[in-house]
């Protein structure tokens, strides 16, 4: 990717979005009130993927308006080519991804510059925050801070504020894709794992910033968060055998757990039911800990729908991991069928 100098005191922002009819006019709104830094100006990028249910209309709409927005097509749909082609047509000296479906501090930009500056990071971010509108959306946002589903996790960690692997969305000095390059066009999940494995694979370094403050806001049906995690498991193999990268424990867990609960129920046909029992009891033992640790988040009647989503956390990961090994191990390409998008 040839990338000319960055205009200075430009800060390009960029998002990738289809068919977010419901989100798109918020999101616009939120960042065409967020701050700047002084004397900086911004444009700003988004790649709609052929949308079909009136969202390139109403950006269009909006486009029109503020001529900091600007929309360009995405026909390829997945994240990758989307974050790519802005990248290529901005202009900024400093690149910052957003997501359409979170919310910025007003400050969002001013503390990326900032952290920048301080850091002389070659990528810096905020954690990843989740809160939730519908009662499913906060049983999915209570299970998706909790330490016992994200495995520790330091972008889940709030208060953290220092050197990282891996950072949510992400701002960058126009040079960091200069020299590592964009994201990587096939994989449809993980793909900003990777552009920061390979960044720091590179000698570049990374930073997680407290002082960089949003809020997403996750999906709030137990099917699509299922899905969701099984495409997050799926290409991870992918991620790993593209780098030669071993996976972290919190990885393979998910995998494991559902490997030996598969042998669990064909012992429970054939020799014992006791590796079922002890393994499900377990399983129990570990939900009622981690329903301990956020009982403070939990509203009445919650409890049960963060069972299921932590559940399908698991379940999810776990069974798109073994799938997705499977086909690293045969040496196939990803399967069509894992590319669908989920929103």
């Amino acid at each position: 990717m040839n990338l000319q100098p960055g205009i200075p005191q430009l800060l390009s922002v960029i998002a990738p979005c289809r068919n977010e009819r419901e989100h798109i006019v918020a999101f616009c709104a939120n960042v065409a009130a967020m701050q700047l830094p002084h004397g900086w100006q911004i444009e700003v990028l988004i790649a709609d993927g052929a949308s079909d249910d009136g969202t390139r209309e109403l950006l269009g709409d909006w486009c029109a308006k503020d001529a900091r927005f600007q929309m360009t097509d995405n026909p390829q749909r997945i994240v990758s080519p989307g974050l790519n082609r802005c990248i290529v047509q901005s202009r900024g000296e400093i690149i910052v991804r957003l997501d359409i479906h979170s919310e910025y501090a007003s400050d969002y930009f001013v503390q990326c510059v900032n952290t920048l500056a301080r850091t002389g990071a070659d990528n810096v971010g905020g954690a990843w925050h989740a809160e939730g509108r519908t009662p499913m959306q906060k049983a999915v946002a209570a299970a998706f801070q909790s330490p016992w589903v994200a495995g520790g996790a330091l972008s889940r960690n709030l208060e953290y504020e220092g050197e990282v692997d891996t950072v949510y969305l992400g701002c960058w000095p126009r040079a960091t894709f200069a020299k590592v390059g964009g994201f990587d066009e096939q994989l449809v999940r993980n793909q900003d794992d990777e552009h920061n494995l390979r960044l720091k694979k590179s000698g570049g370094r990374i930073w997680q910033s407290k002082t960089i403050r949003s809020t997403y806001f996750p999906r709030g049906k137990l099917p699509l968060v299922f899905k969701q995690y099984s495409q997050y498991g799926y290409w991870k193999p992918f991620v790993m055998k593209k780098h030669g990268q071993a996976a972290a424990l919190r990885h393979l867990v998910p995998a494991v757990f559902v490997v030996a609960l598969l042998v669990a129920l064909v012992l429970a046909f054939t020799v014992a039911a006791w590796p079922l029992g002890l393994l499900v009891g377990a399983y129990a033992c570990l939900l009622m800990l981690a329903l301990w640790g956020m009982r403070s988040q939990l509203e009445p009647g919650m409890a049960t729908r963060v069972i299921g989503v932590i559940a399908a956390y698991h379940f999810g990961y776990g069974w798109g991991s073994l799938c997705g090994w499977r086909d690293v191990l045969l040496g196939r390409g990803p399967q069509p069928q894992w590319g669908a998008l989920t929103r």
